[in-house]
């Protein structure tokens, strides 16, 4: 029997044996009390788990890898033979192992490889409250074992801090609080809140308090590593001989997180930076003071892009109450908060769940393989978002890992035993040849760990893949290698020999030896396939999102490229890691993808109709080139659809046209019954089909268009009985009491208007009118030499009053002229005096 150490847990084991006979237990139990080490020691011995093993998730592989070691060293035990784990390409146990402690993503494999789990007895969700997307689906999958095939099979959810109201309802589970053994924290608050972007700028006042408060560790908790590495360089140079600084985050390798989590040996107190990674999950000795950034970096999935944005946010009072607790371990401690306490208040009281906000690919594969096509078969806690599960649908419908109908094919099934992202377990899969296998398993365990070359200050980092691959072929001849990190290679090189051996026992799909770097990347992501536009480093990606890469990079000059790893940002993403990839291989690859078209278009620049024939790659245009146009191309539509965006104008100025049309609005508005036509610019332009498209049959450019006769045109769609009826209405001339013709001007929406010498309207006592009497000429009578004398609608009223003005300054200026006394009942003449007694 194992002696249960005096831990607060102890009071409530009882309890815990006998409810998980019968039922699925939610334990909350705060941070100290023994749960992850002391619970499963203690069941081992339980009647109803005789023969059968434990296995407990842990969200992290330092916490699973700490939590074995600390297991095994209460059973007085070596890892790997009661206590084992296993994380990826690392396993720890044997025959005699009874207490797995697994990361969650393994689970997945093993349910998917043995749906019954015969062999255990009791899954342990470690620090649920973390609310990952795998921790979420191992439950709903675990769930649904227990529920169609083995109702002996308990679930037990641990958590620090989780409401457990949808919890229980989810699992029909019961309950059980355990107190913790924390000692009091003192909380300070900072002076002033700095930016979210400064993180680094924030702590350091913060790191110096702390350091002179306590005489033991100091924790510092940072949004990501590039601030780590920031502060990390600043650290030494203040304070590195007085305090061991050390790194923390989760790309970190096993050897470098032992010698924070496990110290072999200790000389001075230590300054630890660290990511959230150490916020629960991970146990810290030595930690009396709390250095907290309140920043926190998760990835934000974008499912109308398909992109993830790394976003950096503040913490919530959960987390910031987590990694407080992370002081009080050992005894009394201080955490030093980097925001004011008026801005505590409006932090959120949690973050929001993971399956909310990610990228739902991996998900969809698993569940495929379980045999469920519909999001809604899934006893889900909190449902993902349906436009995340359909953008996932299209990229493994792309990556042939399901079928149409959403059901798993052979590839995806092959994909789904690869503990990597369905993108690099299809390109994994895809290789052909031992030559083209190590190239693509380089590939993959470069994407899957930290990129090994060295960020300097000041100088731009390539973003091709290209030197990575280099570098680490020739760290493997023993070539030396300058600006990148050794370790990180001889972890990379570790990670592709497990990829080879793993891809080796599997079958590939049928494929072509030979491709380059940028083929198998697009192997992985067909939708981050991008080509570049015009003279800039800007890329547009395959579903129509911009990507932009620093303008000295190389690989800014190249044609096509393919996106490995970007930042989705606000507006255009930021590329990370990319190769280029050239067009035979596009070709190639999507062969049965690529859409070929011919386009009939305006052509702005030669401003006239012209074909294209034209490659696609969804938003790409892969290929065009312009060809002949043919007789069956809708030509004319194309020219009426650019009349109908740049409008009428763009056919040159036709005086005829616009008096006509303008004789017709005129008619429209004193003929409301007689059906005439809107012939404004809007209403042309709306009736193009109608009475342009006739006339301009195989016009094929703008210099062409305007050769057409509009007033023709417009005359033919009004029809003879109307325009015979506008010609008696309406007339475009006049014909004065002297015998001329003169021209009416028509204008929209104003009266007709006729410019006349004066001397031609003699003996007309009234004003000429239109339309039978409708309308009213506007007549501006005209001086000898045609300048403007008056402008009236009332003839009689001007002779009788402003004609005698005009008469005497008029007849001595042109005295050649007639200016009678009477103008009623005088001789209209277009004559001088002395042509007239001629006559």
């Amino acid at each position: 029997m194992f002696p249960v150490p005096d831990f607060p847990i102890k009071t409530i084991l009882d309890e815990l044996f006998q409810t998980l006979k019968t039922h699925h237990v939610i334990l909350s139990a705060t941070t100290g009390s023994g749960k992850t080490t002391i619970v499963p020691l203690s069941l081992l011995e339980q009647p109803w788990l005789s023969g059968k093993k434990i296995i407990m998730l842990e969200p992290r592989r330092p916490a699973a890898r700490m939590a074995a070691r600390r297991m095994a060293a209460l059973y007085n035990e070596d890892v790997g033979e009661t206590i084992g784990y296993q994380v990826r390409f690392e396993r720890k146990t044997s025959n005699k192992t009874r207490i797995e402690v697994l990361t969650e993503g393994l689970l997945l494999k093993r349910l998917q490889s043995d749906p019954v789990l015969a062999d255990v007895g009791l899954v342990i969700f470690d620090e649920f409250h973390e609310r990952n997307l795998v921790a979420d689906l191992s439950l709903a999958l675990c769930l649904d074992v227990c529920q169609a095939l083995r109702d002996d099979l308990r679930l037990l959810v641990m958590s620090a801090s989780l409401e457990s109201g949808k919890l229980t309802e989810l699992l029909d589970a019961k309950t059980i609080t355990a107190e913790g053994r924390l000692h009091p924290v003192t909380i300070h608050y900072a002076n002033q809140d700095y930016a979210l972007k400064a993180a680094v700028q924030s702590c350091l006042p913060l790191i110096a308090k702390a350091l002179s408060t306590v005489k033991s560790d100091v924790l510092v908790f940072l949004p990501g590593r590039r601030e780590i590495v920031e502060l990390f360089e600043i650290a030494k140079s203040q304070w590195g001989d007085q305090v061991e600084i050390l790194m923390l985050y989760g790309e970190l390798g096993g050897a470098e997180q032992d010698r924070v989590l496990n110290p072999a040996h200790r000389t001075k107190r230590r300054l630890i930076l660290s990511t959230d990674i150490a916020e629960t999950s991970l146990t810290i000795e030595g930690v009396e003071a709390v250095v907290d950034a309140g920043r926190t970096r998760k990835p934000f999935f974008q499912a109308n892009s398909g992109l993830t944005r790394l976003e950096t946010r503040w913490v919530s009072k959960a987390s910031a109450l987590q990694r407080a607790g992370r002081a009080g371990r050992l005894g009394p401690g201080h955490c030093f908060r980097a925001w004011t306490e008026s801005h505590q208040q409006r932090l959120e009281e949690n973050i929001a769940p993971e399956i909310l906000q990610a990228d739902l690919a991996n998900t969809v594969l698993e569940l495929a393989a379980w045999g469920v096509s519909n999001m809604n078969d899934v006893n889900w806690l909190d449902t993902p978002p349906k436009a995340h599960w359909q953008q996932a649908w299209e990229l493994l419908s792309q990556l042939q890992a399901i079928d149409k109908r959403g059901q798993i094919t052979a590839l995806g099934k092959s994909m789904s035993t690869i503990p990597v992202h369905p993108r690099l377990a299809h390109m994994l899969l895809t290789a052909e040849g031992i030559k083209d296998r190590q190239l693509v398993t380089d590939i993959a365990a470069l994407l899957s760990d930290r990129d090994p070359l060295l960020r300097q200050r000041g100088t731009g980092e390539s973003v091709d893949i290209r030197l990575r691959l280099s570098a680490l072929a020739d760290w493997r001849k023993g070539e030396p290698v300058k600006g990148f990190d050794i370790s990180r290679l001889k972890q990379l090189d570790r990670l592709s020999k497990q990829f080879l051996k793993l891809i080796s026992k599997l079958r590939s799909s049928e494929g072509r030896k030979g491709l380059g770097i940028g083929a198998y990347l697009a192997m992985a992501y067909p939708d981050r396939v991008a080509r570049r536009r015009l003279n800039s480093a800007n890329f547009l990606l395959r579903n129509g999102k911009g990507v932009v890469l620093p303008e000295e990079d190389a690989l800014a000059k190249a044609d096509y490229i393919v996106v490995a790893d970007l930042d989705a940002g606000q507006r255009e993403g930021r590329v990370w890691l990319a190769a280029e990839i050239s067009i035979n291989d596009i070709e190639w690859l999507f062969a049965d993808q690529i859409n070929h078209q011919r386009i009939i278009e305006w052509d702005k620049d030669q401003q006239k109709v012209v074909a294209r024939q034209r490659q696609l790659l969804g938003e790409l245009v892969l290929i065009e080139r312009q060809v002949a146009v043919e007789k069956s191309d809708p030509v004319s539509q194309v020219v009426l659809d650019q009349l109908k965006s740049q409008g009428l104008s763009i056919l040159g100025e036709q005086k005829e046209f616009e008096v006509l049309r303008a004789r017709i609005a005129t008619m429209r508005k004193l003929d409301c019954d007689g059906d005439w036509p809107e012939v404004s610019d809007a209403g042309l332009i709306k009736t193009l089909d109608y009475w342009l498209l006739p006339w301009i049959e195989n016009i094929q450019s703008l210099k062409q268009a305007r050769k057409v006769n509009l007033v023709q045109a417009l005359q033919s769609w009004l029809g003879w009985d109307k325009q015979q009826q506008l010609n008696q209405l309406l007339p475009e001339l006049f014909s004065t009491p002297a015998g001329t013709k003169r021209s009416i001007e028509y204008r929209f929406n104003e009266s007709p208007f006729l410019r006349v010498p004066l001397q031609e309207m003699l003996g007309e006592s009234d004003s000429p009118t239109l339309a039978n009497g409708q309308l009213k000429l506007v007549l501006q009578l005209l001086s000898p030499a045609g300048r403007p004398l008056q402008v009236t609608q009332d003839l009689s009223a001007f002779w009788k009053n402003a004609y005698h003005e005009v008469k005497k300054e008029m007849r001595g200026r042109y005295p050649k002229h007639v200016w009678p006394d009477d103008p009623v009942n005088a001789q209209a003449t277009r004559f001088t005096k002395r042509h007239t007694a001629k006559k």
